[in-house]
């Protein structure tokens, strides 16, 4: 009820989602669908009880809308995976992906100025244009479209469309102290050596540098897909660590544990981290 007796309506929240999955199985459901507590930000548990992250559900709506309009654009946020970048049905399919900045108010406007078919966020934010909404971040508009994207594959469950994506192994949002006054000429001299390593032909991990993504921190992809982030918090004296590898869990932990973590150490106003992989 509005009063939310059992936990913090929150879609990225571990306890509503553990209670969504339970919920799954016990009434032998397709799907749940669980909103936050203004309905702007929609979370997902598949047939089986497992959550979905919501960049992952914005690559299973691209590739299914994808197929309808043909050379569409789609606007992610930069701590969204790597897959829309390498995902084979969104190459057939003619898509563009705009990385962009973490934060619904940017990727509602960037979807805006894209002309973008739909924009996602990786905290639950869905922004989709005609025909199938208005550019607004509205729950039940995301929950629609996930259903009807299920109706659009009859026989074909949750958990087996995403079973078709590819394997990416995505951490934990890790947040090291760092002074509001200090984090942001950190986050550019980050930007600044990653720039500088990837023109002189760096690697990482004995992979090459293909894209410094500057937009909203460094975004910094590697040959075979797998990226690292490292931006500011907007709202805490913080910054933001995500990894992802496209090789496996060892090898994320490596990223973060063998190249970001080392790296932000070289800086005294870097602090702990809020949680380590």
């Amino acid at each position: 009820d509005y009063n939310f007796p059992k936990y913090n309506p929150n879609p990225e929240d571990h306890e509503m989602l553990v209670s969504m999955g339970k919920a799954v199985i016990e009434h032998g459901a397709d799907i749940c669908v669980g909103f936050d507590g203004d309905g702007d930000r929609c979370g997902v548990v598949d047939d089986k009880g497992e959550e979905i992250f919501a960049d992952k559900i914005g690559l299973l709506l691209a590739r299914d809308l994808s197929k309808l309009h043909k050379n569409a654009t789609f606007v992610v946020d930069v701590k969204s995976t790597g897959l829309y970048k390498t995902d084979p049905v969104l190459k057939e399919n003619g898509v563009t992906v705009d990385y962009f900045k973490t934060g619904h108010s940017y990727i509602k406007r960037r979807t805006t100025e894209l002309n973008a078919l739909a924009g996602f966020e990786k905290s639950g934010h869905m922004f989709f244009r005609k025909p199938y909404g208005y550019g607004y971040d509205d729950a039940l508009v995301a929950a629609a479209a996930v259903l009807q994207m299920l109706d659009r594959n009859p026989g074909r469950s949750l958990s087996d469309l995403k079973s078709e994506l590819g394997d990416a192994w995505t951490s934990l949002t890790m947040s090291p102290h760092c002074d509001d006054e200090k984090k942001y000429a950190i986050v550019d001299q980050v930007v600044a050596d990653y720039s500088a390593l990837g023109k002189s032909g760096g690697e990482i991990l004995g992979r090459k540098i293909v894209d410094v993504n500057a937009i909203n921190g460094a975004r910094v992809t590697l040959d075979d897909g797998s990226w690292v982030l490292v931006r500011a918090s907007s709202n805490k004296p913080e910054l933001v660590v995500v990894v992802e590898s496209m090789q496996g869990e060892d090898d994320m932990r490596a990223l973060f544990r063998n190249e970001v973590k080392p790296r932000l150490a070289k800086f005294d106003a870097v602090g702990s981290y809020n949680q380590e992989i």
